[in-house]
Formats: C-alpha cells, sequence, structure tokens
C-alpha cells in the first residue's frame, strides 16, 4: 500500500522505562514499511531507564518532521494511566486514546506524600472530554499470552482493532517476528490478538 495524504497518521507513545515502548516503536516503524508507508520517528524524551518516564513520536505518511505537534496526534498509547495524560497536549476530541489501566507509581509521588489518582475517575474524566477512549487491563491480557514481557504487543494488538490505524493486523505481526527472537513468536502472537480482541469487544 503505497502512502498518501489521507493515510498520514500520527501517534504519541508514552511509558515507563523496561515496558517495551521503543521495541513497539520500531514494529511499527518496520510495519509501515513494508506497507509502503514513508516513517519518521523521534529520538526517545525522557529517561530510558527501568522506572523512567519514555515517549517516542511515531509519523506514518508523508511527514518531515517527526515531532507531533500540539492537538495533531490520531492516538495516544500510554503504557501507563498517568502516561495517557502527560500526552493530553498532543491530543484533540477525535484522537483515539488507548492505554493501560495498571497503576506504576512513581517513587517521586511516595516521597512527596501525594497520592495517586483514582484510575476510574481518569478514565471518567476522560470520556467526557474526548471520543474514542479505550482503558485496558492490559498486564492481565499479557499474563493470559505467557509474560508480562508482552505488554507492549497486547498494546499494538489494541492499536490495530482500531479501524483507523494504518496498518494491517498480519503486517504487524511479520513486523513483530522479524524483531523479536523466534523463541517469543507464539507468546507475542496471542498477546497481540489478546489486545486486538479486547478492543473488538468494546467496538461492538
Amino acid at each position: 500500500m503505497a502512502s498518501d495524504d489521507n493515510k498520514n497518521y500520527s501517534i504519541y507513545i508514552s511509558g515507563v522505562g523496561g515496558q517495551g515502548i521503543i521495541k513497539t516503536s520500531v514494529i511499527i516503524g518496520e510495519a509501515a514499511m513494508l506497507e509502503g508507508y514513508d516513517v519518521v520517528m523521534s529520538e526517545i524524551h525522557g529517561m530510558s531507564q527501568r522506572g523512567g518516564s519514555v515517549s517516542t513520536e511515531l509519523k506514518i505518511g508523508n511527514f518531515k518532521s517527526s515531532i507531533v505537534e500540539e492537538s495533531k496526534a490520531d492516538l495516544i498509547l500510554a503504557f501507563e494511566p498517568i502516561e495517557v495524560l502527560r500526552g493530553l497536549n498532543k491530543a484533540n476530541k477525535d484522537t483515539t486514546l488507548i492505554f493501560n489501566t495498571f497503576p506504576i507509581v512513581p517513587s517521586t509521588l511516595t516521597q512527596t506524600g501525594e497520592t495517586y489518582p483514582e484510575i476510574d475517575d481518569i478514565i471518567a474524566n476522560l470520556k467526557d472530554n474526548f471520543k474514542s477512549v479505550y482503558p485496558l487491563e492490559a498486564n492481565g491480557l499479557a499474563k493470559d499470552a505467557g509474560s508480562i514481557l508482552s505488554l507492549n504487543m497486547v498494546l499494538l494488538g489494541a492499536c490495530v482493532a482500531n479501524d483507523d490505524f494504518p496498518l494491517s493486523k498480519e503486517t504487524v505481526e511479520t513486523a513483530m517476528k522479524n524483531n523479536l527472537a523466534p523463541k517469543f513468536h507464539e507468546m507475542n502472537l496471542k498477546a497481540i490478538e489478546n489486545g486486538y480482541n479486547a478492543i473488538k469487544d468494546k467496538l461492538l
């Protein structure tokens, strides 16, 4: 599939170091190239070590800059609830929000005595302000696939289930296989399927 202006698609991905955010971006980028699109991807923003906040920005289509401008993201993919809030400056009312509902409480929050927001409150607030909000119990779906390490593929499977996402499930699976060791393929295929089905169920 050749790239065209109608298929331009901007993605902001955020999470915590160690969750596989960078690998997810690489797999999306390769899948896009396999389908004939141009791709630009940002450098990592934030602290990539385990526990630090990390974000990447990726554009599929006819773009010169990899930076997703304010209010211009088509998709925000967050691996942790607070991380979806960090990216909302990139969103508009039509932006799709897909995020993992399992919290990772920052040590700084504990040290200051502040409390982590209620997940239900985060979800309700987002649904009040955005049309396409998909919270996902991704940790549980990853464990069901075989390991929490497949969390990123659960979330990627959820992206593919969104009708606006420009890449096919089959191409994403091929890109995953190209980037991960064969011994992990079966687990990650199940993880993609789990995420995909979870969103499709919400769309019915």
